[in-house]
């Protein structure tokens, strides 16, 4: 047992939202109790404890979609590379990269994603990977640094015929043969989707390969009109817009995600609505990419679960919300919106989104759910309560403030330093599979 206390604690638990001078006691991979930090001691004197050091005990972050291949990729620079448009940093940055990664590459990508989400706060992720160097048992590569680094996640594979028909075959078999690997084992901590890049590069024959292997497994994970790319791809190529090309190919549902939703109208709005299809937003990615203002505030008000993601252009939460609330600000010209729509995506709606894969409770501290814990520092200068919190996470935290990170049960960041990983192992593991990376990109030495 742990009994993390000697802070606030912020449940995200309608009954019990605050605990001012609180504690949360986890048993093995779940929570069994929260409360006053004095009586939780007297209750269970036998508990380890962990000290919050006056800071705040919040339920761990969840990421609704990320990139694990990118992981090796922080200031990389691609001699030649100088893209004017969306379809150029494709080509000439992550399809570059993704196509010289080797599983060994792959799993240096994963221990630096999962790194960088522990130290963040972050423990639970849904990747979209490509590594179309290797790309038979890449998702089983991630799974072996998952179940080692100790983060919660729910991967896939992003199917594409940019390379061929022999690359795009060998991605529909490793989604389905992971598919049915973790439906078989059944953890907890591992869970599996189906991916897709994105709709213009996916014909409708291979959206029926995809359903077809899927067998009906899981959801589809997909990038969908994140640029233009998509819209007169379908338009041109299939007389209909992408939404209507996924509803008529069975890839929406209840248990698929779309990435960005960008350029949606509002019908096809209404049709993902309709389907109960999940949607996520990545704001500093789609302001990185110049492809524009994902139509948060038009996609709640119709009842869509929106979630929030970061697209691996971070892996701070807190960072990525700041950027959601301020663009959405920017791209309205009102100071007055935004708030509600996009801390529901962070705190509420991505734990909705997990829940449709997970099977404990995620983002919420209360009995019963996943023992996902995790102490921020923070010592405010002004007052803290339950109807200010989001306040304080926007402008006062980041996600660098986090100093323990634990997911089901077990620690795995304590007062900032790492739990039964060897860090340095791990950076000289992917300091080396980044060189040979960066010099097959660049034909050179690092």
């Amino acid at each position: 047992m742990l009994l993390i206390g000697n802070g606030r604690v912020c449940t995200r638990y309608e009954a019990m939202p605050w605990v001012e001078n609180g504690a949360v006691l986890t048993d093995g991979e779940v929570i069994r109790a929260v409360g006053p930090l004095e009586e939780l001691k007297a209750q269970y004197p036998q508990a380890e404890f962990v000290d919050a050091c006056g800071g705040l005990i919040l339920p761990g972050f969840i990421n609704a979609h990320t990139h694990i291949y990118s992981g090796l990729a922080r200031g990389l620079t691609i001699e030649g590379n100088d893209p004017t448009n969306f379809l150029e940093v494709l080509k000439g940055t992550w399809w570059n990269i993704d196509r010289k990664l080797t599983l060994d590459g792959t799993r240096a990508s994963a221990w630096a994603t999962y790194l960088e989400c522990i130290r963040n706060g972050v423990t639970t992720i849904f990747d979209h990977h490509a590594s179309f160097g290797a790309v038979t048992g890449s998702l089983f590569a991630i799974e072996e640094v998952a179940k080692q680094a100790g983060v919660r996640s729910c991967l896939c594979y992003e199917v594409s015929e940019r390379d061929g028909a022999e690359k795009c075959a060998a991605a529909i078999a490793e989604n389905a043969d992971f598919a049915r690997h973790c439906k078989e084992e059944n953890s907890d901590m591992v869970k599996a989707m189906f991916g897709g890049h994105a709709l213009f590069t996916i014909s409708d024959k291979t959206f029926e390969a995809m359903t077809k292997a899927n067998e009906g497994m899981t959801g589809f994970h997909i990038h969908v009109a994140e640029g233009m790319n998509d819209v007169y791809d379908s338009l041109r190529n299939y007389g209909c817009r992408p939404i209507d090309r996924l509803l008529y190919n069975g890839i929406l549902g209840e248990k698929t995600i779309l990435g960005h939703c960008i350029h949606v109208s509002p019908a096809e709005m209404d049709t993902i609505k309709e389907t109960g299809t999940m949607v996520v937003n990545n704001p500093e990615s789609n302001m990185g990419n110049a492809v524009g203002c994902s139509p948060v505030l038009e996609l709640w008000k119709r009842g869509i679960l929106l979630g929030l993601g970061t697209d691996a252009y971070t892996h701070d939460m807190l960072e990525s919300l700041k950027v959601a609330l301020a663009i959405q600000r920017h791209n309205t010209a009102l100071p007055n919106v935004g708030w509600g729509e996009v801390t529901g995506m962070l705190f509420r709606n991505n734990a909705k989104m997990a829940g449709r894969y997970f099977e404990k409770p995620l983002g919420v501290l209360k009995p019963g759910a996943a023992a996902d814990v995790i102490i921020m520092d923070y010592r405010p200068f002004t007052p803290l309560s339950a109807e200010n919190i989001d306040g304080h996470l926007l402008f006062g935290l980041e996600g660098r403030s986090c100093r323990t990170t634990i997911a089901n049960g077990k620690v795995l960041y304590k007062d900032r330093k790492f739990v039964g990983i060897d860090e340095e192992a791990v950076s000289a593991f992917c300091m080396e599979q980044s060189r040979k990376l960066w010099g097959e990109l660049n034909h050179r030495e690092y």
